[in-house]
């Protein structure tokens, strides 16, 4: 019921508003047309007027749970993590805003070059937030090394999956704000980054750890390994993101011979036995990359 209500009641402003804009626009020599449309507008007036009073009265009908304080805790509690999940959209972002903030006022401290922000919430604390005034041609743009893991990524990945990525490597856009598929999205067309499109035949060019390794037919961690070790070409753009792998660099001869020497030690596949020759030079950093 407050449902409908409530769409009664945004329609009926649309309509007040349509009204004013016509009677606003008439010509006022021109009097019975100016009448009409205000008339018009009065009648729109009024319509919104009867529909607010309907949700007056529907709320008033309605009793007001009372909300047991450690439920309203454990949501408390949980607020971040249902901010920060990937399944929030932007609308429900605003229904908690609308929720919880009574309004925000803006002031501007010259003497300390910051904006003031005062929150006054629904529950009757406030709380004061500063924030760096951008100085006049001063641009918050984003970080060389994004964009150059941006381009790198996009050769296996998508902006939604890129997102997710840099938001697991605690990278921030330059505004400071987490990571979307739009906003990436957005910073690829800034910078003429071409979106990653899957190949027509099925045969791509970049590989993943994992498709890599498959393709050689060896372990993911044996192919990890030996990329760590500089014994395959490899990019990695990310300290907790994937291996990317050129189809070209799978078939050379020196990644035939890694695939080949794995193969022959099936018992050890990702690393020498302790009595054998090492199979690769391992970087003590390499053991700690992911995947991908």
């Amino acid at each position: 019921m407050r449902e409908a209500l409530s769409r009664d009641l945004e329609a009926a402003r649309y309509a007040v508003d349509r009204a004013f804009r016509q009677y606003d626009a008439a010509d006022p020599a021109n009097r019975l047309v100016a009448g009409e449309l205000e008339a018009r507008w009065n009648r729109a007036l009024a319509h919104a007027a009867e529909v607010e009073g309907k949700i007056a009265m529907h709320e008033a009908a309605t009793p007001t749970p009372i909300a047991d304080p450690a439920s309203l805790g454990v949501l408390a509690s949980n607020l971040k993590t249902v901010w920060d999940a990937p399944t929030t959209d932007a609308r429900l972002k605003k229904r908690i805003v609308r929720t919880l903030i009574h309004e925000v006022v803006a002031d501007i401290d010259d003497a300390a070059s910051e904006i003031v922000l005062i929150i006054h919430w629904v529950g009757g604390v406030h709380s004061e937030i500063r924030l760096p005034k951008r100085r006049r041609g001063q641009r918050n743009s984003t970080s060389a090394s994004i964009i150059e893991a941006v381009r790198q990524l996009v050769l296996i990945a998508n902006d939604d999956l890129i997102a997710g990525l840099l938001n697991r490597n605690g990278l921030k856009t330059g505004n400071g704000h987490r990571w979307t598929r739009e906003r990436v999205t957005s910073m690829r067309s800034n910078y003429h980054i071409p979106v990653f499109k899957p190949a027509e035949d099925g045969i791509e060019p970049w590989l993943n750890l994992s498709n890599a390794a498959k393709l050689l037919k060896i372990a993911p961690k044996t192919l990890r390994l030996a990329a760590g070790a500089g014994e395959i070409a490899a990019i990695h753009p990310l300290s907790d993101g994937p291996w990317i792998f050129a189809r070209t660099e799978l078939i050379t001869t020196a990644a035939q011979s890694i695939a080949e020497r794995a193969r022959q030690n099936p018992r050890y596949p990702t690393k020498s036995h302790p009595n054998q020759q090492t199979l690769f030079r391992v970087s003590r950093c390499s053991m700690g990359c992911t995947n991908g």
